[in-house]
């Protein structure tokens, strides 16, 4: 049975971490990939649990600090060599040992805003609005003392009925549908 017109998924709510964490490895373990968990604190057995493992903060990094530091250095040798060269001292215009303290400094400027500004994008934010705000023991509990396990209707296995059933038997305190 496909899911209703509007519905974003199933949320279960749990009292203690480990209950999450036993549900969402079972669901994992089940075949379900579109899901999601939500802990009022940072809870490392959760990431494991559902199987997220991609990180793209670090390469990210890693290309914005070759791109400052070949910003910066093609900048000098443009500067230095074609549109302003200077002969001093009988010094080549081309040279690179001068060069290095500036691209090193550009390398770390352009690593450090692409860190912030992917971590940013990546995490899909600013987001002013999510489904899940709909839900209301989720407002009330999410950033308190409540711990969450969101069944997504985009997974191939979603069916309503068997989803919801399917939560139940890990006995949350409640199983409510999510809509948009």
């Amino acid at each position: 049975m496909a899911p209703r017109e509007g519905t974003y998924g199933l949320l279960a709510e749990f009292d203690t971490p480990g209950d999450l964490i036993r549900a969402a490895q079972q669901a994992r373990l089940d075949g379900w990939r579109r899901m999601d968990c939500y802990t009022p604190y940072p809870v490392e057995e959760v990431a494991e649990a559902i199987g997220f493992h991609r990180n793209k903060v670090p390469l990210v990094t890693l290309i914005g600090g070759l791109m400052g530091l070949a910003a910066m250095f093609l900048l000098e040798v443009w500067i230095s060599v074609w549109a302003y060269p200077l002969n001093i001292g009988g010094r080549p215009t081309y040279s690179w040992p001068a060069f290095i303290v500036p691209a090193y400094e550009w390398t770390i400027l352009f690593a450090g805003l692409s860190a912030a500004f992917g971590m940013l994008a990546l995490n899909g934010l600013p987001a002013l609005y999510h489904p899940l705000f709909n839900a209301p023991n989720f407002c009330d509990g999410a950033t308190t003392d409540k711990f969450f396990l969101c069944l997504e209707a985009l997974d191939p296995k979603f069916d309503l009925v068997e989803a919801k059933k399917y939560l139940q038997s890990f006995q949350p305190v409640s199983v409510v549908e999510v809509e948009y």
